[in-house]
């Protein structure tokens, strides 16, 4: 029997330097750098084009997962009636959603009878469950684990967290409503007494939070690994083992339109991580792999043409996923307008199962690597986030950056030249500031979400808070004028 010969013994090696004699002809004597090296908005240098050779001593980021690229599906729920989220989350679990994340409204209805209430018939083992509140988070890990306790359950396998980040809400708020030393004390003890739940985290660093204030990647990865960085200290520092910190602290990332900058952001993230924990000799290196999770962006939302929000959606799940996030939110594509319905929490569930069930994509772990385009962007995307990260922690890590402006200005620089970019067609919304719809009439608007202030008697220091925006509102506000007027210019 003949050997099979493969196809490309048929045709002779082409070096780099015969491509780039190619290249030179093409451009007819213009500069290659000029015409064809992508410099987006992070200061990187792209090539059109990368060889094997350029692959050579780049960061190898560590798998993110054993056996396959099976992320969880994540829904999060508004919890005012316990009885009504129950039946919610029953429903949701029987299409398709792994994780629930339930949002506390107010957390003075925290108690035994209505978190009984809420968690009746859910398995908490088979699933992931989180809890995000503004206060009572010891009071929800107790109640969680009376409950776990009573029924038997295996707390081992229990997934999930407490989505505490009083860094984040610093940040945001611009003061806590009791001293940062006070509240990371307070984090510490409630991490302490999530011991049983060994995959329960305590911690959920915001960094999407960056990129929804008008951040690039490269500042969401270094401010986001920062805040990490800081909680390590923090629970170190009062007596908490290193492996047991780091197996706490999990991390939010924004999942943006920026395709392959996206998978290779999340690559570098868990490269990243690997690094600084490993400054603490971790006796085992798992408890210091880093937990992801994506949540679609808001910055690039718009509510005009607002299906085309879906088209946005689509690939950063897609982008979310082959970069290794360990669960995925793909919020309504009408969530920035109003509160979504059953129809768009569907379609944003579905978006997730397609990516499963018909395209395969939780079936190889870490499916970018081997691209050479990938693999150099990982590794530059990786080593601008690094050295920021590094003057981060110079001026003295991530709280002392917020007190002196410099996160913040450094978002608020970025923030500005990208709606320079949006308002002169440099970066695209499409339907918004390109083609739009100029006899679309907009009923629904941005729900105003009042900002949650926190209030204190005495505050121990303020910082300036990061502003949440999307790119489109100018371009909307002018749409607002359209609409009262009567008039379908578009046009400022």
């Amino acid at each position: 029997m003949s050997r099979r010969e493969k196809l490309f013994e048929k045709f002779p090696p082409v070096s780099t330097h015969d491509w780039m004699d190619k290249i030179a002809a093409d451009l007819k004597g213009d500069d290659f750098t000029r015409r064809l090296v992508w410099r987006p908005i992070e200061g990187l240098e792209v090539k059109p084009f990368y060889r094997s050779e350029d692959c050579t001593d780049l960061l190898q980021p560590p798998l993110p997962m054993k056996g396959g690229n099976n992320w969880r599906v994540r829904q999060n729920i508004r919890i005012s009636d316990y009885s009504r989220g129950n039946i919610k989350t029953l429903d949701i679990l029987m299409k398709g959603v792994d994780y629930v994340c339930f949002i506390i409204d107010d957390p003075e209805t925290v108690s035994i009878k209505n978190f009984e209430k809420l968690l009746k018939d859910i398995h908490a083992e088979s699933i992931g469950i989180s809890f995000s509140t503004e206060g009572k988070a010891k009071e929800i890990l107790d109640i969680f684990l009376k409950i776990l306790n009573k029924r038997g359950t295996e707390l081992k396998d229990v997934t999930g967290g407490i989505e505490a980040d009083p860094l984040g809400r610093l940040m945001l708020n611009g003061k806590l409503c009791i001293s940062l030393d006070a509240g990371l004390d307070y984090l510490a003890d409630l991490t302490s007494r999530s011991l049983p739940l060994k995959k329960f985290r305590t911690i959920r660093a915001g960094a999407h939070n960056f990129a929804n204030a008008g951040g690039d990647v490269v500042q969401e990865l270094a401010f986001g690994l920062a805040m990490g960085s800081e909680y390590m200290s923090v629970f170190t520092d009062r007596g908490l083992s290193p492996d047991f910190s780091a197996a706490k602290i999990g991390f939010t990332f924004a999942a943006g339109s920026n395709y392959f900058f996206e998978i290779a952001k999340l690559r570098a993230a868990r490269t990243l991580w690997s690094l600084i924990t490993k400054r603490y000799e971790l006796s085992d290196p798992a408890s210091g792999r880093m937990d992801i999770h994506s949540v679609t962006s808001r910055w690039n939302k718009t509510i005009h043409d607002p299906y085309t929000n879906l088209l946005r959606t689509q690939t950063e799940a897609m982008s979310a996923a082959l970069g290794g996030a360990d669960s995925i939110t793909v919020e309504p594509f009408d969530s920035i307008l109003r509160t979504p319905d059953e129809f768009s929490e569907r379609i944003a569930r579905n978006q997730q199962l397609l990516l499963k069930e018909e395209s395969y994509f939780d079936k190889v772990a870490d499916p970018a690597a081997g691209s050479y385009y990938v693999e150099n962007l990982t590794s530059m995307i990786a080593e601008k986030a690094w050295e920021l990260f590094i003057q981060v922690e110079g001026k003295g890590g991530f709280t002392e950056s917020l007190k002196s402006g410099f996160i913040q200005s450094e978002i608020k620089r970025t923030a500005e030249k990208r709606i320079t970019d949006i308002s002169e067609r440099r970066e695209i919304l499409l339907g918004t500031n390109l083609y739009p719809d100029l006899n679309e009439t907009i009923k629904d608007r941005p729900v105003e979400k009042a900002v949650k202030t926190e209030k204190a008697e005495k505050v121990e220091f303020s910082v300036e808070p990061i502003r949440i925006f999307r790119g489109a509102e100018l371009i909307e506000m002018s749409g607002r004028v359209t609409d009262q007027t009567g008039k379908t210019d578009l046009k400022a």
